[in-house]
């Protein structure tokens, strides 16, 4: 599926409902062939059948459960094979998990489905990216990162506290693939409180979001797409980005050898060489 039209290939993770989707429809309005995944095949093409209205393009659709690293590992070899370059992979899809759970592979799903999985991912297709876009968080601030111990959040779980060490890993990832990728530049940002789904699943979450100054998926979105389109000169590789300006996050994710750290057992724990 080489594209012979000179678009840029732009594969967005996550896409299926919020921040994935409302960046997806404005990438695909300014031209870009737009390359949808998500876990649930029903939203999934919901959001495919929005994108083509929105821009009279149909994206195509891959379905890959981040909680599944087989699943991710499958993802990888189906896009390898659609695609020979994949101009910007925006690593945007996560979640905030409510109650304490192990997935299949063993880890804590936050730190997983948030960190591991787009680790692994952006690993298996590294020779494709042309740039990687990675949705962290201001909530890294809560995050109490232990590359020895992925698995740390499991005991005395608390769904912000695992969500905010999930987003520290996500910015220390996206630092140590500058340093260790020079050729593919890479940015993370924070979206700001943005109003997405899981906040029908809990009262007590349902009521953080109504009292927050949330913002809407668009709005959360203008981020990532600035960064997908920047001209890298004027981007600071691998750093940290909140309403298209140049951030500096909290020193526990901006630590070098915590994130060469975090790296190594990532690595291990997804079974590549790091």
């Amino acid at each position: 599926m080489e594209d012979l039209t000179g678009r840029r290939t732009v594969v967005v993770t996550g896409g299926s409902s919020g921040i994935g989707l409302a960046a997806a429809v404005d990438l695909a309005r300014r031209g870009d062939q737009v390359v949808l995944v998500g876990r649930d095949p029903g939203r999934l093409q919901a959001a495919g059948e929005r994108v083509r209205e929105s821009s009279g393009e149909r994206p195509e659709l891959f379905r890959a459960d981040f909680a599944v690293l087989d699943d991710v590992r499958r993802l990888a070899e189906q896009l390898r094979g659609a695609y020979d370059r994949i101009d910007v992979l925006a690593n945007n899809a996560g979640a905030i998990v409510l109650q304490s759970v192990t997935t299949v592979d063993g880890f804590e799903l936050s730190m997983q489905a948030n960190h591991l999985a787009p680790f692994l991912l952006s690993n298996l297709l590294r020779d494709r990216i042309g740039r990687m876009v990675v949705t962290a968080s201001g909530a890294h601030r809560s995050g109490a990162l232990d590359p020895d111990d992925l698995n740390a959040a499991l005991r005395r779980y608390r769904p912000m506290r695992a969500y905010g060490t999930s987003k520290q890993a996500n910015i220390l990832f996206t630092a140590e693939a500058a340093r260790r990728w020079p050729d593919v530049p890479g940015y993370c940002f924070h979206p700001g409180v943005v109003r997405t789904r899981f906040g029908n699943e809990s009262r007590l979450v349902a009521l953080g979001m109504r009292l927050l100054p949330f913002r809407s998926p668009e709005k959360g979105a203008e981020t990532l797409v600035w960064l997908a389109n920047q001209d890298p000169s004027r981007l600071v590789d691998g750093a940290y980005y909140h309403d298209r300006r140049l951030h500096r996050p909290l020193r526990k994710a901006a630590d070098p050898q915590l994130a060469a750290r975090l790296w190594t057992a990532s690595a291990k724990a997804v079974g590549i060489h790091g």
